[in-house]
């Protein structure tokens, strides 16, 4: 396991992955709509609503920060209607467990309504 922790005789460090999980999964929205996605492919109307309080153009900002790590990708439906539905890919998926994790510990240790 991976964590922030001593290193024999040298200066406390942590580890470069965990730092740059958090500084992506950290930044507000990314995690909850991972999380969303994990419920299958979604619509852009269909993510903003399960999002409340997040306004559409962060909404497309984060969406084209997680497809360009490809965490998400995004497949346009020929019309009519023409539509854009998103989806966690492999990658994306591969997280599923270490957010449920974290979920299941917020839910243990994280009094209610204080986000």
């Amino acid at each position: 396991m991976t964590t922030c922790s001593p290193i024999d005789d040298g200066p406390r460090a942590c580890p470069g992955g965990l730092s740059r999980a958090f500084a992506f999964l950290g930044k507000r929205w990314n995690g909850m709509i991972l999380g969303t996605l994990a419920q299958g492919p979604a619509g852009f109307a269909e993510l903003a609503r399960a999002l409340p309080g997040i306004s559409e153009s962060v909404l497309s900002d984060r969406l084209g920060e997680l497809a360009r790590v490809d965490l998400v990708s995004r497949t346009v439906r020929e019309g009519p209607p023409l539509g854009v539905s998103y989806q966690l890919t492999g990658r994306g998926a591969a997280l599923l467990p270490a957010l449920d994790e974290l979920a299941r510990w917020a839910d243990e240790n994280l009094p209610a309504g204080r986000c």
